[in-house]
């Protein structure tokens, strides 16, 4: 891996940098299985409905999208309403909570995922998170990574400036605008096939694929130039 002709490397977080993708899993699996089944709505949720509708995508736009698979529509609701509410916010707040929970029980990063980001520290590389999660920053401080990124590009920012989600590749191009770079010039890496699908649609200069359960056929498919199964694949000496 040759980092000296790029200007910068977009990260994403859960299942890129720390585990946290089952987390989320989790949250979400006891979120849907609550919900489906106070409602009677059926086929009940599966591990396959997290990678084929939830997996990468904004909060809101994941549960509208594993909500569809049932041709179940939801109102959007408020902010502010009670989780398990029958409100796409309700619901995403439920599964807020219980990752709430989870995150304070703590988080470490993956070693390997560790080992890249000295080595790019070493090469005076400019970084920055992109991530759907609105826990972002609360993830960064419980894996202590928040002094580590020049940027960070998350759903809050999303939400704050309009910018649509994975698999749109905005998030990306607003992270790589922050840290002074153009999109050809800077790496994107991703473990869902939504965030990759984003790095192609943005012609960014490299698109990495991290193969956390995606597969690599569908990652490539997705549009990865590089898929790696370990982020320490990407260390040289």
């Amino acid at each position: 891996m040759e980092w000296s002709t790029f200007g910068a490397v977009l990260l994403d977080l859960d299942g890129v940098l720390t585990p946290t993708v089952e987390i989320h899993q989790r949250a979400w699996e006891e979120a849907f299985t609550a919900f489906f089944s106070a409602h009677g709505i059926t086929p009940a949720y599966t591990a396959d409905d997290y990678l084929r509708h939830v997996d990468g995508r904004p909060r809101d736009d994941g549960i509208r999208t594993c909500l569809a698979s049932r041709g179940v529509v939801l109102p959007d609701g408020d902010p502010d309403d009670a989780p398990g509410q029958a409100t796409v916010a309700g619901l995403g707040n439920a599964k807020n909570a219980r990752v709430a929970e989870l995150l304070a029980e703590g988080v470490e990063a993956y070693p390997g995922s560790l080992l890249l980001l000295d080595h790019l520290a070493t090469l005076g590389m400019p970084l920055a998170v992109v991530s759907s999660s609105r826990n972002t920053r609360a993830v960064l401080r419980s894996a202590g990574l928040a002094d580590r990124f020049g940027a960070v590009v998350d759903g809050v920012v999303a939400a704050r400036e309009g910018l649509g989600g994975k698999p749109a590749p905005d998030t990306f191009l607003r992270a790589a605008a922050l840290l002074g770079v153009p999109p050809d010039r800077a790496v994107v890496v991703e473990d869902a096939v939504s965030g990759v699908a984003a790095g192609a649609a943005g012609d960014f200069g490299l698109v990495i694929g991290v193969d956390r359960g995606a597969g690599e056929p569908a990652l490539t498919a997705a549009g990865a130039d590089l898929v790696v199964t370990d982020l320490s694949e990407l260390v040289t000496s």
